[in-house]
């Protein structure tokens, strides 16, 4: 950690990851490259670390800021957490299932949900993952750190009731939920608070909506060619799509690489 001259964060799908939401022989080499150089990569994902741990060892990367901001591993060990109370998860479940919707509970080391149906089984596989486990037990003694509303519809409902959330939706069928004002973004300051590491270069590498806040708490916000417009607009550097390099391209740019 002493030696660290930059730190670089990547979102997952759309950015690190191909099509096939893989990581590719080029990304494991330019990872190696970066740790070589003397350059801090953490993945920065809505998921959490018992779905990226294949991801993790393909890419060589072993620390990340995960469920938005709401936790954070470094070099495996757990570094940070943001968990929520058994009454906010009590009066999630409330409204899940008053709009006929099913809910997702995170924390670490597991995921389970409250049901299944055809929503819950697309929003798994738009991200090629299998539904989790069905679990209804109480949550009173269980870790939760980040909640997943399986819906396709809802969010105002959701936005109006819980104020004290911030609701990502990342695809048709489904929107992260953690506590209001936790982002990729916060994570990025809790990391620097939690291991007072020195204020080196930061870079960000993203494609959605939830890249913003990571964009802004970084010097250097890469969008990917396939990112979308909003990210573009804030975006020091445009580099080529996540299927045609655009990671190793935006690395070398840099001189990273």
């Amino acid at each position: 950690m002493e030696n660290i001259q930059a730190v670089a964060f990547f979102d997952l799908d759309g950015t690190l990851l191909n099509h096939q939401s893989q990581i590719t022989p080029e990304i494991t080499k330019a990872i190696k490259a970066l740790k070589n150089n003397n350059v801090l990569p953490l993945i920065a994902t809505g998921r959490t670390v018992v779905e990226i741990e294949h991801i993790m060892n393909d890419s060589g990367i072993d620390s990340a800021i995960v469920m938005n901001g709401q936790l954070i591993q470094v070099e495996g060990k757990k570094v940070y957490s943001d968990e929520f109370t058994y009454e906010e998860c009590s009066k999630m479940y409330e409204h899940v299932k008053k709009l006929g919707h099913e809910l997702s509970y995170y924390n670490d080391q597991q995921i389970w949900c409250s049901g299944h149906n055809e929503i819950v089984t697309n929003a798994y596989a738009f991200i090629h993952s299998k539904a989790p486990i069905i679990d209804r037990s109480s949550v009173e003694d269980k870790t939760v750190n980040m909640m997943l509303v399986l819906s396709e519809d809802g969010d105002e409902h959701y936005l109006e009731h819980f104020p004290e959330m911030t609701f990502y939706r990342n695809g048709p069928y489904s929107i992260d939920t953690v506590r209001k004002g936790v982002s990729k973004g916060t994570g990025v300051k809790n990391l620097f608070k939690t291991l007072d590491l020195p204020q080196v270069p930061t870079f960000a590498f993203g494609d959605g909506i939830n890249d913003l806040a990571l964009f802004d708490a970084c010097d250097n916000k890469i969008a990917m060619g396939n990112a979308r417009s909003e990210l573009k607009e804030r975006s020091s550097f445009i580099t080529k799509k996540n299927t045609e390099g655009g990671i190793v391209h935006a690395l070398q740019h840099f001189d990273l690489i």
